[in-house]
């Protein structure tokens, strides 16, 4: 099992992300954190333990719906995030994993092994990851993940242009990046950061998220709820290459 390292600046989050959260959350962000609060109330895992990968301060969530689990871990590298997470909910007891399921092809197993009967939520936290992770990571998570509770709201694309929509949209199987992109963005070119979650990983709907007044992101999200599980259901996967 790899340690999860201590460090104030990350892919999905660090100090940057504390500063524009100060600066925009109360506005700019509202839409988005109103549509992520509707996605977690509608996703209803039976378990009543919630692993939470990569929550940074919790600007994304809510205490209702953390209060619904008797026994919340945190698996988060930034030190002062956790600080302001317990400080934003002094009413949900967190725990501080030290898991990294990030560090090679075996974390995602490895994530599934440490908490057979846990809920994860991955809170936006994947997108971000994936540019620096082996291509076939997001198998092993999929598969790992199997007879498991877990729902993720992640990144696809980012740009500067403003979206039109912000209401999020369902995803039907086929479409199209450009076919997904065109119910947020009017026509014209869109110099975009491809984050490359899209096609793979699932996603059920989209959303725009005004990041600040020039960072927009198109986030997709997906959620699954399964009875209980146990480590008898876990896969075999036999990974070769690096860890």
């Amino acid at each position: 099992m790899s340690a999860l390292q201590n460090h104030l600046w990350n892919p999905s989050g660090g100090l940057i992300y504390h500063w524009r959260a100060l600066r925009y959350r109360r506005r700019l962000w509202q839409p988005f954190v109103t549509q992520v609060e509707y996605w977690l109330s509608a996703w209803q895992p039976p378990q009543k333990e919630l692993v939470i990968i990569g929550p940074s301060a919790g600007y994304t969530l809510n205490a209702d719906f953390l209060a619904r689990f008797a026994k919340v871990e945190i698996l988060e590298p930034d030190p002062l995030a956790r600080a302001l997470l317990r400080r934003r909910f002094p009413t949900i007891h967190f725990r501080h994993g030290q898991l990294d399921c990030f560090a090679g092809l075996h974390g995602p197993l490895a994530l599934r092994q440490h908490y057979p009967q846990a809920a994860f939520l991955f809170a936006n936290s994947l997108g971000q990851q994936l540019a620096q992770l082996d291509s076939r990571w997001p198998a092993q998570l999929l598969q790992a993940l199997q007879g498991s509770s877990w729902a993720s709201y992640h990144d696809v694309v980012a740009g500067s242009r403003t979206a039109r929509n912000t209401q999020a949209r369902k995803w039907q199987e086929g479409e199209s990046l450009e076919q997904v992109l065109a119910a947020f963005w009017s026509g014209g070119e869109l110099e975009l950061f491809d984050h490359g979650s899209f096609g793979v990983l699932p996603a059920q709907e989209h959303a725009a998220w005004a990041l600040t007044p020039r960072q927009h992101h198109l986030v997709g999200w997906t959620s699954i709820s399964v009875e209980g599980s146990s480590t008898s259901m876990l896969p075999n996967t036999g990974i070769g290459g690096r860890s």
